[in-house]
């Protein structure tokens, strides 16, 4: 794969090319319009509100407000250099922008929502074992992209069920990659205290992150959700009965036992306390690509 030479450096970005030509400008009348008058709202985070926009033409689009380059109109265009050049499978693609006087950047549509959505909503159709595993594997493959095929390597990506969104195919795409913050924003975290602690402290690991979402993959909860410590509980389980019943009810019976305690021993070393992992990203995805090559073609419902 070739390297990809992001331009990061705002101060040289644009003043004598103009915007990237292979994405569409839009003005914030287009971006009004399109939203309903702002009104479409999907979620809010720490950069703004995100809408569901429908633009004239037809165009079905996500649109992410940016308030943090309200004065600042060369670093938002070498923030846009950055994310238009960001090629992959596994990645929301940009699609536009519109820079100003308020600044919006324009994603592609996943048709399927987040995958919190489908951990959590009882009103969606499960998904099955086949899918969170290969949704496991996409994430990993992003990741691996965004640390080892970037230059320089973009680290800001809270690898959670939330930031992570599937198309019809249910494909898994990472969201809201950014050069700018923490993540703390978009991580739920357990209430007792020692174990905040410690989970604030790891959680810009992304071995770490990767961890939790295989567990929320199994699990079907958050590592917050009701006081329930993932991180703990997988830590001193070794009781066979206990981890059955820990399984996302949704599944039923329906998973590979030995895939399952395969997983589990992953994210179990993914998030163990104290010593750093003596492996990588890298490691984790070809491990989880073995877990998938074999298996037959998707289908992504039970």
């Amino acid at each position: 794969m070739e390297r990809l030479i992001c331009c990061a450096n705002s101060s040289a970005f644009r003043r004598d090319r103009g915007p990237l030509p292979f994405l569409r400008h839009f003005s914030n009348e287009d971006i009004k319009k399109a939203t309903g008058g702002f009104g479409r709202i999907v979620s809010k985070n720490s950069l703004g509100s995100v809408y569901k926009a429908h633009f004239q033409d037809g165009y079905v689009a996500i649109v992410k407000e940016v308030n943090a380059f309200h004065q600042e109109k060369d670093a938002f265009y070498g923030y846009v250099d950055v994310l238009g050049r960001l090629h992959h499978r596994h990645i929301v693609s940009l699609k536009g922008f519109s820079a100003g006087p308020e600044r919006f950047l324009v994603f592609e549509y996943a048709e399927n929502g987040s995958l919190k959505d489908y951990l959590r909503d009882p009103l969606k159709s499960p998904l099955n074992w086949r899918t969170r595993l290969q949704i496991a594997v996409g994430v990993a493959s992003a990741l691996e992209y965004l640390y080892f095929f970037c230059e320089p390597p973009i680290y800001h990506v809270p690898i959670t069920s939330s930031n992570i969104l599937l198309d019809e195919n249910f494909v898994p795409k990472l969201s809201e990659i950014s050069l700018l913050g923490s993540i703390e924003s978009h991580s739920p975290l357990p209430h007792d205290s020692h174990s905040r602690d410690y989970i604030n402290r790891e959680l810009r690991n992304p071995i770490f992150q990767l961890g939790l979402l295989i567990l929320e993959l199994i699990t079907g909860q958050s590592p917050g959700k009701e006081g329930t410590d993932l991180v703990q509980w997988i830590q001193g389980s070794s009781n066979t009965l206990v981890v059955h019943k820990m399984i996302d009810p949704d599944l039923g019976n329906n998973y590979d036992s030995k895939e399952l305690k395969d997983l589990l021993t992953l994210a179990k070393l993914c998030t163990k306390r104290g010593a750093k992992p003596t492996f990588s990203i890298q490691q984790i995805l070809r491990y989880l690509q073995m877990k998938v090559e074999p298996l037959m073609p998707v289908v992504p419902h039970m």
